[in-house]
């Protein structure tokens, strides 16, 4: 297969997209892809890391309030499907997938207007500018929540989950010990990891929790984010930190981790979601309200909603509730066991393979 795919800006829609990448070349070892990406996206970096091509060209979004900005994003928009379309002559793709951003929409826009079978993926459980304007002219469209399905037409929509679910169950391994960081394999660890970069709301209530973190029979590793870690420890000058307490920049090899963690404290971005459903782990999520339509909120009740989460609000949070939802985790084996069997009948372990399946119904339907 010829695959042109385009997602950019963010690493919630790049990561799904490597990840059906990486299962459809395994599935289909002929497999040629093209990556188009923005000129500025993180994409510049993770893409040509994973050994796959990439194009990319100019893009911004709209401004929410009435801008002169918004006349030079329709211009770039437009000469991005201008460029799009030449990409597609040069490249011949049987399928065109979009993940997210800007620039999928000119990319999936172009590709539809030139009949080629046209795909789309919706990481969130509110559904982005760019989707909503691209499902009009796509052929088929890939939900990862339910609550997505009514803001597309029906008779597009099948709900494949996250393709970045399916990759974390199968490089997951067993050879992972916690005295890796000088904990205890013996003990209930419950992981704190605000994103790569840290978040520091919940920085700030997991330095406050820390005295009391102290005295628990349980053992806590926090991540505070590599840009975060300097501050995160000035912030906890004058705290005492037991031995079961561990303070890290970064958690490095997640999958390997994941399995072994009784509980986890984490934002509820779409990756996030797709990789603890995978695995079936108890999750207190704390949403970040900096998101668009404040997504994270919505992707994170969806859990709650299935018995499969806890949240914690950011304007919620203090060291205080953090410590008191930590506790109905920690010191409930079986209120864990419960959640993790939620979180992962809430899961796709087969994603990328669903999604693979609705490409090849879109090719199949040009074929008709």
């Amino acid at each position: 297969m010829r695959l042109m795919v385009s997602g950019g800006g963010t690493g919630g829609h790049i990561y799904p997209a490597l990840a059906l990448i990486e299962r459809l070349k395994q599935v289909e070892p002929d497999t040629t892809v093209l990556y188009v990406g923005t000129t500025r996206g993180l994409e510049n970096k993770i893409v040509p890391a994973a050994g796959i091509t990439l194009k990319t060209m100019p893009m911004q979004g709209f401004k929410r309030k009435l801008s002169l900005d918004n006349i030079k994003t329709i211009v770039l928009f437009l000469k991005a499907a201008h460029r799009a379309k030449k990409l597609i002559k040069q490249f011949h793709p049987d399928c065109v997938v979009g993940t997210g951003g800007y620039v999928s929409g000119a990319v999936l826009y172009a590709a539809a207007k030139m009949g080629i079978p046209t795909v789309i993926h919706e990481q969130n459980s509110v559904v982005g500018v760019t989707n909503k304007f691209l499902s009009r002219y796509v052929d088929q469209i890939a939900i990862s929540f339910e609550a997505a399905r009514s803001h597309f037409p029906a008779e597009k929509v099948t709900l494949t989950g996250n393709p970045r679910a399916q990759q974390v169950v199968s490089t997951t391994t067993d050879d992972f010990s916690w005295s890796e960081y000088g904990l205890s394999d013996k003990k209930p660890t419950l992981m704190i990891f605000g994103g790569s970069q840290g978040a520091p709301a919940i920085n700030r209530a997991v330095v406050d929790a820390i005295p009391e973190f102290n005295q628990r029979k349980y053992q806590v590793l926090f991540a505070t984010g590599r840009k975060r870690y300097t501050a995160t420890q000035k912030m906890a000058e004058g705290t005492k930190v037991a031995a079961n307490v561990k303070i890290v920049p970064y958690i490095t090899n997640m999958p390997a981790k994941l399995p072994k963690v009784a509980a986890l404290v984490s934002r509820a971005g779409a990756t996030t979601i797709a990789e603890v459903t995978a695995l079936g782990v108890p999750t207190i999520m704390v949403p970040s309200p900096y998101v668009t339509a404040n997504h994270q909120v919505h992707n994170a009740q969806s859990l709650v909603d299935k018995k499969a989460a806890l949240m914690i609000t950011e304007d919620q949070l203090s060291g205080d509730s953090l410590l008191k939802a930590a506790d109905k985790l920690m010191d409930n084996p079986k209120l864990r066991a419960k959640m993790a069997a939620n979180s992962k009948k809430s899961g796709h372990p087969h994603a990328a393979d669903d999604l693979i399946k609705v490409m090849h119904k879109a090719m199949a339907e040009h074929q008709k």
